[in-house]
């Protein structure tokens, strides 16, 4: 009896036994490259906070980041996976505004 190194799914494509599906050796159509690659799910946005500041994140689904506009910075997520490390952060640049929606929520 031999073991296959790969289960397949249901279209035959090999998938790897961490449980993530290999990509296709084609390049993407044009308009699938200006779309995130990855999303993250809804019930996990409603229970993250900032590990600074204990506040609400907003989701720049366009920058695939975690945004803390009290902190000023913005969490990476990475392959579906926010990446909650300060370290890891981005600064927020002063021409990145805070949106008017964001504002009136603070009020």
């Amino acid at each position: 009896m031999t073991i296959a190194p790969f289960a397949t799914n249901e279209v035959d494509r090999p998938i790897a036994t961490t449980g993530y599906a290999m990509k296709d050796a084609q390049s993407p159509a044009p308009d699938e490259q200006q779309r995130p690659v990855s999303s993250v799910d809804p019930k996990l946005l409603d229970i993250l906070v900032c590990p600074l500041t204990k506040s609400t994140l907003r989701y720049d689904r366009q920058r695939q980041e975690l945004i803390s506009d009290q902190a000023g910075l913005a969490y990476p997520i990475r392959d579906g996976i926010p990446i909650m490390l300060v370290d890891e952060a981005r600064t927020l640049g002063e021409d990145e505004a805070i949106p008017d929606q964001v504002k009136a929520r603070g009020r």
